[in-house]
């Protein structure tokens, strides 16, 4: 006789069964396509590590030694890392290069989002307007660079100088004075990036729904009500990712003040990327790799921490 109150067992009642996930054999692994898979991919694994993880590599481990590429390198430790910081010319460089990245921020930026929202506003040729902001793209860096060298030559018959004079402005001598090489630098490197940019913010501003906009003009919206409460808010995840990595791209200018000014006058366009180059070809016949590397890996590491703290503190509010 059971207890008074005991629960009897019914007769469906099954035993309790083991929920623990089984464990695959090697063989279920072959036979799902597992190794045809890694087969597949191999090639690329190979490619992308011989041509892009290898250097990484290489670049660390020359940091921390003497070596001219040629002879036997010779193993230094921190001495290449100690020689970067103690240079008399860094802190010019890194306040150049916060400089230009900040000018370049403030007037870069905004610039292709205006554009493209501009753009996608018009009702009539978006493609010819489209190729147009991109044009300066398809230039190549050093043609375009070359060719604003030529608009901004100092003379009083230079071209900005003559359209300035037009309205009693000039002549400057903007490759030469100390206050306007940078902004110089900044203007030309704008115009040849933002195009890029804009087809980004074109494409994304498609997948914007027509409702949306059609539901605000009915609420009385004007066009930059819409493009504040519609565009902006559906924009938010591209513009994160575009301030990152613009962030990342002026950090990392070299080709203007290496075209331009050589990172004159006086210093005013010395950039980190310049320094390194200096290390490796300028400074001595042998060159300074062991110097120019480390200071790689400084600015490799400082963007990489930044990047990860930018994702960690807007990863909220990204997808809010």
């Amino acid at each position: 006789m059971s207890a008074p109150g005991a629960l009897r067992p019914t007769g469906n009642h099954q035993p309790a069964t083991d929920r623990r996930p089984k464990r695959r054999s090697l063989a279920t692994w072959v036979q799902r396509g597992g190794l045809s898979s890694v087969l597949f991919a191999l090639p690329v694994l190979i490619i992308f590590g011989v041509f892009s993880w290898w250097p990484i590599v290489r670049s660390i481990i020359m940091s921390f030694q003497k070596t001219n590429l040629i002879g036997t390198p010779t193993w230094v430790g921190w001495k290449n890392f100690e020689f970067v910081l103690t240079d008399p010319d860094l802190p010019k460089a890194i306040l150049n290069t916060l400089y230009f990245a900040l000018l370049a921020l403030v007037f870069g930026y905004p610039l292709p989002l205006v554009t493209a929202v501009l753009i996608s506003s018009v009702r009539r040729r978006k493609g010819l307007f489209s190729v147009l902001a991109y044009l300066p793209v398809v230039v190549p860096p050093v043609v375009a660079v070359l060719l604003w060298k030529f608009f901004y030559d100092g003379a009083p018959g230079g071209v900005f100088n003559t359209i300035l004079g037009y309205v009693g402005l000039g002549p400057y001598a903007w490759l030469s004075d100390q206050d306007l090489a940078m902004p110089s630098l900044v203007l030309e490197a704008t115009w040849a990036a933002a195009g890029g940019t804009v087809i980004i913010y074109l494409a994304a501003l498609l997948s914007v729904p027509d409702e949306l906009y059609d539901a605000a003009e009915v609420d009385g919206a004007g066009i930059w009500r819409r493009v504040w409460h519609v565009s902006m808010p559906q924009l938010r995840g591209v513009l994160l990712i575009t301030f990152i990595l613009q962030i990342i791209g002026t950090v990392q200018v070299f080709l203007e003040p290496y075209l331009f000014t050589g990172g004159g006058p006086a210093g005013a366009t010395l950039t980190i990327l310049l320094m390194i180059y200096d290390y490796a070809f300028g400074r001595s016949l042998g060159g300074n790799y062991g110097a120019a590397t480390a200071l790689s890996v400084l600015l490799a590491t400082f963007l990489a921490i930044l990047s990860l703290v930018y994702f960690k503190l807007t990863s909220g509010w990204s997808k809010s």
